[in-house]
């Protein structure tokens, strides 16, 4: 049997238009190692896609985001075995400077183009190449 997972991220984007990405702890993800990703994780089953997109952006930058997200993509996530990970990817607002946890080194603001140019997560890649964003 396939244990089906959904997955919520989110394109934090500032007044400046820039968008917030982190990098990710090697030794917190020994898998993927040291890549550029955008904010998100797994959802908590009985609430709201939303709510846990906010939970997340607030345990991961202790930023709150400031409007109604907006979906932007959807990807099937199918390479780990006996696993379905469904994730959706939003565009929300939020300023302020994140203060990270120990699943990120760093962080930065970036636009579209700049991010083109980055070791990214493999995922988020894919969002960038597929969708427009922008």
């Amino acid at each position: 049997m396939t244990e089906l997972q959904v997955g919520v991220k989110i394109l934090v984007k500032n007044d400046g238009g820039k968008y917030l990405l982190l990098k990710r702890s090697a030794e917190k993800y020994p898998e993927v190692g040291e890549r550029w990703d955008i904010v998100g994780g797994r959802i908590d089953a009985g609430i709201p896609l939303i709510e846990n997109l906010r939970r997340e952006v607030m345990e991961e930058t202790g930023l709150v985001i400031e409007n109604e997200p907006v979906l932007v993509a959807a990807q099937d996530i199918l390479r780990i075995e006996g696993r379905h990970i469904v994730r959706l990817t939003y565009v929300g607002y939020a300023n302020g400077n994140p203060v990270l946890t120990d699943e990120h080194t760093e962080y930065g603001w970036f636009t579209v183009e700049e991010m083109k140019g980055m070791d990214l997560d493999i995922y988020f890649k894919e969002v960038l190449d597929k969708w427009v964003v922008d």
